[in-house]
């Protein structure tokens, strides 16, 4: 007769994970036998941005380019998709974005108080979750999605804007789609024989780890703003990053990542914003910080998270330049480290004993 497993309680896996090994597994580098299909999406993007952005500086309605600038970067998705059902997931991706800000937008417009949007941002960080991983869509996964939902959450006085926003969004998105259609030629020659594939858990599973990313993500996002924060959906991503790994050990890794990460990163983006910089040097920051990510970001989170919050910090001087650069650096860092901290906790609080037996058997040496 088999013994049973020994029960292991929560607090005892949430101190295993901040025992010192696990911390220092944190920085570890790892191989990137993927670089160049990486590389090759970042270049796309990158493209997608300095075509879309530039147009919508030039014409008449210019405040619209931070939602441009959400819509190019759907280029990033589908890069480990094998031949030509990568320009199905593009494409599906294209519109989850538009659709996302479309949402956020009506509701906004229709005057919802704040308790409700904030409600929906958090829902949707467990929806975006699920539709992701179900369609395959691979990295960077729902926080895009939810990225665009926490832009749209801003007032919009009329339908009209609604739908300016929705369709700057959709034009920049349906560019990157074209772009990836056009240049994914070489991407098939380059591609290797095989391609990582995450294997797809039973919907149950999914939709239970999308229910637990809501309450996580709920609890950063209401936190945030009890705080007094002007961009609450910056905690919930933090929440969602680190409760969609697949283990307890992974939430830890991307927890200590993303905060070490922004910290850095968030130094270099004040470095620049505090420049004062126009649209025509943001422009070229943008593509090289989207580019020289995703040769990193495969290595480690957190060295990605170095580049990836000046880009994210850029995008939003975009979207709102009226927003000082002193307030927006520092709110990045608190959020990120409330949202990770809160994320941690929920996905230890949340855990199965299975999961939390399976972070007992894979103590690090």
């Amino acid at each position: 007769m088999t013994a049973a497993a020994p029960r292991i309680r929560r607090i005892d896996a949430l101190r295993q994970l901040l025992q010192r090994d696990e911390l220092r597994a944190s920085m570890a580098l790892s191989p990137q036998p993927t670089l160049l299909m990486s590389a090759l999406a970042g270049l796309q993007a990158g493209a997608a941005m300095a075509i879309a952005l530039p147009l919508a500086h030039l014409s008449p309605w210019p405040h619209l380019i931070g939602y441009a600038a959400l819509g190019a970067i759907v280029a990033l998705f589908g890069r480990f998709e094998p031949g030509r059902s990568r320009h199905r997931v593009v494409a599906l991706c294209a519109l989850t974005q538009t659709l996302a800000v479309l949402a956020m937008s009506l509701v906004a417009w229709a005057g919802a108080p704040d308790a409700l949007r904030l409600g929906l941002l958090a829902l949707s960080c467990g929806l975006f979750f699920l539709v992701s991983v179900s369609g395959r869509f691979g990295p960077p996964g729902a926080l895009i999605f939810v990225f665009a939902a926490g832009a749209a959450m801003q007032d919009a006085d009329s339908l009209r804007v609604v739908i300016e926003r929705t369709q700057a969004t959709g034009l920049a998105a349906t560019l990157a789609w074209a772009l990836c259609l056009a240049s994914d030629g070489l991407r098939r020659r380059l591609a290797p024989d095989t391609l990582p594939q995450e294997p797809l858990q039973p919907l149950s599973e999914r939709l239970r780890a999308a229910l637990r990313i809501a309450a996580g993500a709920g609890l950063a996002i209401f936190a945030s703003r009890a705080l007094g924060a002007s961009f609450p959906a910056w905690a919930g991503m933090g929440a969602l990053t680190v409760m969609q790994g697949a283990h307890l050990r992974i939430s830890l890794h991307r927890a200590v990542q993303r905060m070490a990460g922004t910290l850095v990163g968030t130094f270099i983006a004040f470095a620049i914003l505090i420049q004062e910089p126009g649209l025509w040097v943001i422009l070229p920051l943008l593509v090289l910080l989207q580019f020289a990510t995703e040769l990193i970001i495969g290595a480690n989170y957190g060295l990605g998270q170095v580049l990836v919050t000046p880009m994210a910090l850029l995008m939003t001087h975009l979207a709102a330049p009226h927003v000082p650069a002193a307030l927006m650096a520092p709110e990045r860092v608190i959020d990120t480290m409330l949202g990770a901290a809160i994320g941690l906790v929920a996905a230890v609080v949340m855990s199965s004993a299975r999961a939390r037996q399976d972070l007992a058997r894979r103590q690090p040496a």
